[in-house]
């Protein structure tokens, strides 16, 4: 069952030289999750929506703290908001 997960590309475990599999701690806890949505009734392709939109979110979410690290280095560089602290632990 766990190989299924993996064709359906829900875990995606590292492998060794010897082409084993390796899960690691973040895919055990995807499988209990996985577990517990099917438990809850949700479908392999209802649990791949969760997670493509759990992904985009987080995309999102880098994306809006990368533009507002670029606009404060700019800013920084032309010389305004010299004297405010850095919200990104710099400056």
């Amino acid at each position: 069952q766990i190989r299924y997960y993996e064709d359906q590309e829900l875990i995606k475990p590292d492998r060794n030289e010897g082409n084993r599999r390796m899960y690691s701690l973040n895919d055990m806890d995807r499988l209990l999750e996985i577990k517990d949505y099917i438990s809850e009734g949700y479908n392999i392709a209802a649990i791949k929506k969760k997670y493509a939109e759990r992904e985009a979110k987080s995309k999102k979410a880098v994306s809006q703290t990368e533009v507002r690290r670029a606009l404060h280095n700019e800013l920084l560089q032309q010389g305004r908001f010299a004297s405010v602290r850095s919200p990104f632990g710099r400056g």
